[in-house]
């Protein structure tokens, strides 16, 4: 019990950091930078346009064309989660996140001169790169966390993924702030400051070693993962995570990395594979996108006056931040399914709340003062359970030959969705109002009685463990599937 109770390693921390920054930090950060120019870039597109055609530009095509600039890094975030998995194998996790920070520094390149260029197609063209980047981040970085962790501080250690993000968000909001980056003449420089983390991660994450997993399932290079785990683990803890890498590599008896279309015809993930898809659309469709629409209304109806509700917003970005920071500290003490369950319970006790409150908005003075309590609770549940568990779980149900595949399909899951939701919602909203909670209320009542159902808990399991737990879901009563298992979980006792 002892080892059970140890904290990671000053190396595997600074590992955990280094990937962070150039990974689902970037993600984070892309998507809250946009919002703080929208009126400067309307700007920029009506003076280009002026002078390069001599004409007034049509109100309808600015808003298309600003529409194309938002929406643009959602495309290039499919992209990106398409071809994650096939870099993460090909170069290795760490080699396809250094190689990611490359089109991240592109792209800040392009952003940063569209301005003085006149040229809002770069603009364009460097929101679809950094899309990319954001997209292969978001699949590879928690291919590695997942794998360097050792088993008792695998959800502490995946959830990295989760608090880089939402520190990239709260981190977005701070820098486009007027009195920062947020001022006109400073809007370029805002959009290009992407290259930072990039140029953090080119510094430092060559310093750290490559998932121990990747180098002996897939690579097949013994003493490299042992160095590797002793540099991550200590020399004196890293052998009980060298036996487990060795069961799993027995287990798998050299099976080859999977392509994502052939999970989709493998019954032995059927069940895995559902599981990311109801998890990843039960994450962009919970609610959360109508939570930041209808904040800045909530504060208002408040007496928040305009001008402070930007610095107000800062509080749900930190709200969501210290959230994602408390859930990897529960994690591997109460478990996922508890805490991703009770998350989507408590989202669903909100969205009652906030329907009731936003209706009856003015019948009390009292009233708009639930609903900006209710905002912060739902951001508080979201930031427990579904903001930050999803990936922790699309990594840790799969073993070594199928999860970067599956990756690949929970990214794209995720990245359709969340173009699906920035397409819909504001019809959504326009025809239900503040009833659209009602709809957000059935979805996250819907993937709670899922995960009841179906999720079992993961915590302190090896990944063969949990793939027996998927056993039955998978095969019923099959004797030859589960003879199968049997000699697996033999393998894994006996070695």
């Amino acid at each position: 019990m002892a080892a059970e109770r140890q904290f990671p390693s000053w190396t595997l921390f600074l590992a955990v950091c280094s990937v962070g920054i150039g990974g689902t930090f970037q993600y984070g950060y892309n998507v809250s930078i946009i919002n703080a120019p929208t009126q400067h870039i309307h700007k920029f597109l009506n003076e280009t346009w002026a002078s390069r055609y001599h004409v007034e530009l049509d109100p309808n095509l600015l808003t298309f064309l600003w529409s194309v600039i938002a929406s643009i890094f959602t495309l290039g975030g499919l992209c990106g989660a398409l071809i994650g998995g096939s870099m993460a194998i090909q170069l290795g996790r760490k080699g396809a996140l250094l190689m990611n920070n490359v089109i991240a520094i592109l792209a800040a390149i392009l952003m940063g001169i569209s301005f003085p260029t006149g040229l809002f197609e770069l603009l364009i063209v460097g929101r679809f790169l950094i899309g990319i980047n954001s997209g292969v981040g978001f699949c590879v970085q928690p291919l590695y966390l997942g794998e360097v962790a050792p088993k008792h501080l695998r959800g502490g250690m995946a959830m990295g993924s989760s608090i880089f993000l939402t520190g990239g968000i709260l981190t977005g909001q701070i820098i486009g702030l007027r009195e920062i980056l947020g001022a006109e003449a400073y809007w370029p420089l805002l959009l290009s400051s992407s290259c930072v983390p990039a140029v953090a991660q080119l510094l430092f994450l060559p310093w750290f070693p490559e998932s121990p997993r990747y180098l002996l399932i897939d690579r097949g290079d013994e003493l490299s993962c042992a160095k590797a785990l002793k540099r991550l683990h200590g020399s004196s803890q890293y052998q009980r995570e060298m036996e487990d890498i060795q069961r799993e590599c027995f287990a798998l008896d050299g099976e080859k990395p999977k392509k994502p279309w052939q999970l989709f015809t493998d019954r032995a993930v059927r069940w895995q594979l559902v599981t990311v898809v109801v998890m990843t659309m039960g994450q962009q469709l919970s609610g959360i996108n109508a939570i930041y629409f209808y904040a800045t209304y909530v504060f208002e109806q408040a007496g928040i006056s305009a001008d402070k509700i930007p610095y107000v917003t800062l509080g749900t970005g930190t709200c969501e931040c210290l959230t994602a920071l408390t859930c990897g500290l529960l994690i591997d003490r109460v478990g996922r399914r508890y805490l991703i369950l009770g998350g989507y319970l408590l989202m669903t006790l909100w969205s009652v709340v906030l329907t009731f409150s936003l209706t009856y908005q003015e019948l009390h003075s009292w009233v708009p003062y639930v609903s900006m309590m209710s905002v912060f609770a739902f951001i508080l549940s979201f930031g427990l359970g579904p903001g930050g568990i999803t990936n922790t779980l699309m990594a840790e149900i799969f073993v070594q030959s199928s999860r970067p595949a599956a990756c690949m399909i929970g990214g794209a899951v995720s990245w359709i969705s969340f173009f699906t939701i920035g397409m819909l919602f504001p019809f959504i909203v326009r025809g239900l109002k503040q009833y659209c909670f009602v709809v957000f209320l059935l979805e996250c009542s819907s993937v709670a009685a899922f995960i009841f159902l179906v999720i079992p808990e993961t915590k302190n399991k090896s990944f063969l463990e949990i793939e027996k737990e998927f056993h039955k879901l998978n095969f019923g009563r099959s004797k030859e599937k589960e003879t199968e298992l049997n000699e697996r979980s033999q393998l894994h006792d006996e070695y």
